[in-house]
């Protein structure tokens, strides 16, 4: 398969440049799963787009510490892209940010999650099966999060639930998945992002994800594979 990664992640900071970007990572999470499959990235928050998608087997939409609330300019070229693919059924993943967009492009709301910040290493349940799904119960999955979806786009069906965010993934048909948490982050991405958001998201906020990653790893090669069996039941 032939996948295109649409890469939201508006970070460029010294940080986010000492590490591996989105494009790697999400390329890294599928060909680790399916060694043969070819991922090619478009930088979408600096306005790259694919001239044509028709040559690609499904599309992946990354996660981003913008707002999809702010309507930026390329917000509302990829959200014009996304009701395209929709419309055609082309494959659709899409983690936290991309979650959140592809709701809202579908007439979904955007709200803060009334628990605060989802920080760390997540509880995620799962609270219906989709067809391509492997009948895992549970989760573990890296995030960092204070806004979520906040009702159902028309047609999805809820397939997560997180503490404080009830909708953390849905489906439509075989064409759409989503999950508001980050399954491309390794271990060691989310401890050092923790740190580095210590000040912004607070002391207790901080404490809780610290003691959440050491409590075991994510599922993240197990939620690969989720990843890749949607891509292959959705392109039937």
């Amino acid at each position: 398969m032939r996948l295109a990664t649409l890469v939201t992640n508006t970070d460029f900071s010294a940080f986010a440049k000492a590490r591996p970007l989105d494009d790697e990572k999400f390329a890294t999470l599928i060909t680790e799963v399916r060694p043969d499959w070819e991922v090619e990235a478009f930088w979408v928050c600096k306005g790259e787009f694919p001239d044509d998608l028709s040559e690609y087997d499904g599309v992946m939409i990354t996660g981003s510490p913008a707002s999809v609330t702010e309507n930026e300019p390329w917000m509302q070229q990829l959200e014009g892209l996304i009701k395209d693919l929709t419309d055609r059924k082309v494959p659709i993943f899409g983690a936290c940010f991309g979650h959140q967009i592809i709701a809202k492009t579908l007439g979904a709301p955007i709200v803060r999650n009334p628990e605060g910040w989802a920080h760390g290493r997540i509880e995620t349940n799962c609270v219906a099966l989709a067809p391509w799904s492997n009948h895992r119960n549970g989760w573990q999955l890296y995030g960092s999060h204070i806004e979520q979806v906040g009702a159902l786009p028309d047609g999805a069906q809820r397939v997560f639930e997180s503490p404080g965010c009830p909708i953390a993934g849905y489906a439509i048909g075989n064409h759409v998945f989503t999950v508001q948490h980050h399954p491309e982050m390794t271990k060691e991405f989310i401890a050092d992002l923790v740190e580095e958001y210590a000040d912004y998201v607070g002391e207790e906020v901080t404490r809780v994800a610290r003691a959440s990653i050491e409590q075991g790893p994510a599922d993240r090669v197990a939620f690969a594979n989720e990843i890749a069996a949607f891509f292959e039941y959705g392109g039937r």
